[in-house]
């Protein structure tokens, strides 16, 4: 076969090759960001606990090679007689060789609350981790918005964008989403009753339902931005990552990903786009261009009734 012939064969392949397969091909990257540390549910649980899931947690990244920002909410830090255990916790996080960022102090909304107020709880929310992170010789960065959101108008959202950038920040955004959170409820409430076959089941429908979160937000990536960039996802600090957060990590490298730092995927020129999405509720940023562009997207997996309906049952709605 002449070398002509070869090279047009290769070329028609090419052009044939599904967008997710021509992209998996190019290098698809990821930063992974937990937020709600120490955890969700701390509250509830001894320093001993979290300790222990903290360490499942970071050696499952460890293992994978997947670095990560933690996002802290430093009322959790406050039970009688466990705040230096509580501390310590975090601190794993540093020594081993990843980092924090602030979740504001409570979990306080910028749409709920108000500006002032949410201000007061971003700078009550950054003394533990500063002196964390300064013990390391590092500097707090990055912050995170309480359930994405980022102003329920625009003149607050950019008030708050120019606050934050005064108190050095950088927001980090989030464009993987899969409400991580209302699986780790119900495995939490089945592992707490022994009932393995639901536990199975959430782990089941964890792994796929974030399997179908990626799928849709690569295709919304390349409808909206032309390309996939560098995508940050959401998870939180719970037993369900503590125990299966190995499991997530080989299923995205599956999906042709490698895992790169928060810092470089917010490298990606994608996080410049214009920005002048507002709503009383939070949403990523895929959606936020895409609102912007006037394009709301459609079309998004639809999350496992047996889990929203078990949250709801937990939560007594």
């Amino acid at each position: 076969m002449s070398r002509h012939c070869l090279c047009m064969m290769l070329l028609v392949f090419s052009l044939r090759l599904p967008a997710s397969s021509t992209q998996a091909a190019a290098d698809r990257q990821v930063a992974i960001t937990i937020d709600d540390l120490p955890g969700i549910g701390a509250e509830s649980m001894t320093a001993a606990a979290l300790t222990e899931m903290t360490s499942k947690i970071l050696a499952a990244l460890r293992q994978d090679n997947a670095p990560a920002v933690g996002f802290v909410n430093e009322v959790k830090l406050y039970k009688r007689g466990e705040v230096d255990a509580r501390m310590q916790a975090l601190n794993l996080w540093l020594d081993s060789g990843f980092e924090l960022g602030n979740h504001t102090f409570k979990h306080t909304s910028l749409n709920r609350s108000g500006l002032e107020a949410w201000e007061d709880d971003v700078i009550q929310g950054e003394p533990v981790i500063r002196m964390l992170l300064a013990q390391h010789k590092m500097k707090l960065r990055y912050f995170r918005h309480p359930y994405l959101d980022t102003g329920a108008d625009l003149e607050t959202r950019r008030k708050a964008e120019a606050f934050l950038s005064r108190r050095g920040y950088l927001v980090a955004p989030v464009t993987v989403d899969a409400w991580d959170w209302n699986f780790a409820g119900v495995y939490e409430d089945a592992k707490k009753r022994g009932d393995n076959n639901l536990l199975e089941e959430v782990v089941r429908l964890f792994l796929s339902y974030h399997d179908a979160v990626f799928a849709y937000c690569e295709q919304l990536s390349r409808d909206v931005v032309g390309y996939e960039p560098r995508q940050v996802l959401l998870l939180h600090g719970s037993q369900l990552e503590a125990d299966h957060l190995r499991e997530l990590l080989q299923l995205i490298r599956k999906r042709g990903y490698r895992f790169i730092t928060l810092e470089q995927a917010l490298l990606d020129p994608a996080y410049s786009l214009p920005d002048t999405y507002v709503s009383i509720e939070g949403r990523g940023w895929l959606e936020h261009w895409a609102i912007t562009k006037g394009k709301p997207p459609q079309g998004a997996p639809e999350f496992p009734p047996q889990i929203a309906e078990r949250t709801k049952a937990l939560r007594g709605y």
